[in-house]
């Protein structure tokens, strides 16, 4: 089958085929680690590990590289503000190095927890600054770069072609209009390196051939992707909100120095929406991974509420939707673990969930696809072996469930090994009406090959 992915840079959806058969190339812009990770930003990850996922589905290895951004963001996109690592450090009083630290282990222990497949390698920003300056002066050969008072800058109008990925038209820019250039030749320039501020020391600042300072956000990905995947390699994703600047930037600096767009297909994640805006960190008020859990929800839930929106369309978070993801969730691991071993997978149904996953990762479609087969009347046991196929992809750990354990009575228990035994011996009616005496008592009842499953309703 044909894998399709929907390409940001040709606006198309377009049949992948990988640069070098043996291997699939992917980078994944990670976190700036300056706070914790909200929801919104594990929606992109989720995303990200779903397509890696339908790649190893198809029989692809995947070399997956996902950077930590520990230095260089600025408040701003662009170049305007406080770097988001020294302004947490004021905020925090730690030291910047310690805060990287903490948010990063923090943002791995999310990443765990929603069941994200361990990147190839992680590599942080800080650990590549020399890769870095060497880009930059890669890019400083061709004559795209100029210095003004707080650093080095990336020319864009030496590139005709620049923000193409974005559609942005430079022209139409006007200096004072909506962005303020400073000493910016033009508003769509950004930093490459940018000065310490004279008479103040950074906690985190280097020597470069400029001056004392530290790199900008987008060459740290451009440098590392490179040093790690080549100047030219299968697919990058991000957010939606990195279309416009910071992977319109990173193309700039790898077309200027490379030759090149960097990646020859370019995936974007639609945002997480609450009360129709886009979840930020910059509002003070945002959902950690936390703050599902400590209101009694599973992680697994909100990464089956990502599964039932396209990862190009929206998805509005609500407490209600998160608790009907439970729901459906929950239903989900009862049927799957109704269901016997020992059975062999159905191949017809595993082409036709392939297929949707291959339709550009139509994951709602997959999951109904799942639906389908438990609410179908194949052997119960090639479900429950077709359904370890599928969650191959959907990363439920259906395998790793077992069912809490409920404080049941013994009166409760003889009804249900009564009605056990009853279906066994295929006393249907009888079965059914000890099944209404559990609910009316307060239980439901699930059968499974181990036995029945008693829980409150």
């Amino acid at each position: 089958m044909t894998l399709i992915l929907y390409d940001t840079l040709s606006r198309s959806l377009r049949a992948f085929q990988p640069i070098d058969p043996s291997e699939v190339r992917l980078y994944c812009c990670g976190p700036t680690v300056y706070n914790f990770a909200h929801i919104g930003n594990l929606r992109t990850y989720i995303f990200e590990d779903l397509l890696r996922r339908v790649l190893e589905f198809n029989g692809f290895k995947v070399r997956h590289v996902v950077n930590i951004t520990d230095v260089g963001h600025l408040t701003s996109d662009a170049d305007e503000g406080e770097d988001k690592m020294e302004a947490g450090s004021r905020r925090t009083g730690e030291p910047v190095r310690e805060i990287a630290a903490r948010f990063t282990r923090a943002f791995q222990e999310d990443w765990a927890s929603l069941n994200l497949r361990e990147p190839s390698l992680w590599c942080k920003a800080t650990d590549h600054i020399a890769e870095q300056i060497e880009f930059i002066r890669c890019i400083e050969a061709t004559g795209s770069t100029y210095i003004i008072e707080d650093g080095v800058y990336f020319d864009t109008s030496r590139q005709p072609n620049y923000g193409f990925l974005a559609r942005l038209k430079p022209e139409q820019l006007r200096a004072g209009a909506r962005v303020d250039v400073g000493a910016k030749r033009r508003p769509t320039d950004f930093a490459l390196w940018k000065f310490s501020p004279k008479g103040a020391k950074r906690q985190m600042e280097w020597q470069s051939p400029w001056g004392v300072g530290f790199p900008g956000w987008h060459i740290e990905c451009s440098a590392m992707a490179t040093k790690y995947l080549g100047p030219f390699f299968d697919i990058h994703c991000g957010g939606e909100d990195h279309i416009p600047v910071h992977h319109t930037n990173e193309i700039a600096q790898t077309e200027a120095c490379f030759g090149t767009h960097l990646a020859n297909y370019w995936l974007h994640g639609a945002f997480l929406q609450v009360n129709s805006e886009k979840m930020a960190k910059s509002s003070g008020d945002f959902l950690r991974m936390a703050s599902l859990t400590e209101r009694g929800h599973d992680p697994m839930a909100f990464r089956y509420l990502c599964l039932t929106a396209h990862y190009r369309g929206p998805l509005s978070f609500t407490w209600a939707a998160l608790s009907a993801a439970s729901g459906g969730l929950s239903r989900l691991r009862t049927a799957y673990a109704a269901c016997p071993s020992g059975g062999e997978p159905d191949t017809a149904l595993i082409d036709a969930f392939n297929q949707d996953l291959n339709e550009d990762l139509n994951l709602p479609k997959a999951l109904a696809e799942t639906w389908n087969v438990i609410r179908s009347d194949r052997n119960p046991s090639s479900k429950l072996a077709t359904l370890n196929v599928f969650d191959e992809v959907l990363g439920l750990r259906l395998k790793e469930w077992r069912p809490a354990e409920v404080e049941v009575g013994d009166e409760i228990r003889e009804l249900a090994a009564a009605r056990d035994r009853a279906r066994r011996e295929r006393r249907w009616s009888e079965a059914d009406r000890l099944r209404t005496e559990i609910n009316t008592r307060g239980y439901t009842v699930a059968d499974t090959p181990d036995g029945p499953i008693l829980n409150r309703k």
